[in-house]
């Protein structure tokens, strides 16, 4: 009986924390900025592959280009993964635009392979932040569709994102850095797509999968974030979802 009641309250922690996590008690959105031709890049690429693991968590890599002259192209990097980095930078006013840099719901960066100071920047960022991350996200998939629900919060005002997740991808490196390595990068970033501006008021949308089904994606994730694509504020909700 007594070996039934362990088992019994261990079910009953699983289901407590899977429903936490369903109901968007999201604590952190971590952005790794990383890069194929970065040679300190692979540890901070295998601490997010850990941090993925975190259901209060929604851990994403986001390769950027800006490492592509060294002789080596990054396959999975795109321009506007630059282009969102450097827009983090200027709303922080240090210019600060290096890899492996992680940036915590939307607001502080620290070194990517560090993390003892990532778990310092999620806990000083809701601290410092009222209404960081405090606005529940429900993801759900039914047939052919994705759904979204966003819950109401007053004086909140944003832009809300649904992105496509690859949650593993190994790439062979031929050249430059980390010529000859094998990495794997996990939850990477492959699709944007914007679902809407918000204005605080419950929204729902039932978005088609083949908007975001491309490039192996693999779960989803969306972002409710103040400001908008050119000048990203704090994180108000997230929560990330598979698609299988």
């Amino acid at each position: 009986m007594g070996h039934r009641r362990v088992v019994l309250s261990l079910v009953a922690a699983v289901f407590a924390s899977a429903s936490a996590a369903m109901a968007g008690e999201t604590r952190g959105v971590v952005e790794l900025f990383t890069s194929q031709g970065c040679s300190s890049c692979p540890a901070a690429d295998h601490l997010l592959g850990e941090l993925a693991k975190d259901p209060t968590l929604v851990a994403m890599s986001v390769p950027i280009d800006y490492w592509d002259y060294l002789g080596w192209k990054d396959t999975l990097a795109k321009p506007g993964h630059t282009a969102r980095q450097r827009a983090y930078a200027q709303i922080r006013g240090d210019r600060a635009v290096y890899t492996p840099q992680v940036v915590v719901n939307g607001a502080v960066h620290v070194q990517g392979s560090n993390k003892d100071l990532i778990e310092q920047a999620i806990a000083q960022t809701t601290r410092q932040s009222a209404g960081t991350l405090s606005v529940p996200v429900t993801i759900t998939r039914a047939g052919d569709k994705v759904s979204v629900k966003i819950a109401a919060s007053k004086d909140a005002r944003g832009e809300i994102w649904l992105c496509g997740l690859s949650r593993s991808v190994p790439v062979t490196i031929g050249r430059g850095e980390n010529r000859g390595k094998t990495i794997t990068y996990y939850n990477v970033v492959r699709r944007w797509v914007k679902l809407g501006d918000w204005n605080g008021s419950e929204r729902t949308w039932a978005v088609p999968l083949s908007d975001v089904a491309a490039d192996d994606v693999n779960s989803v994730a969306v972002l409710v974030q103040g400001g908008d694509h050119n000048k990203p504020g704090r994180m108000l909700g997230a929560a990330v979802a598979s698609l299988h």
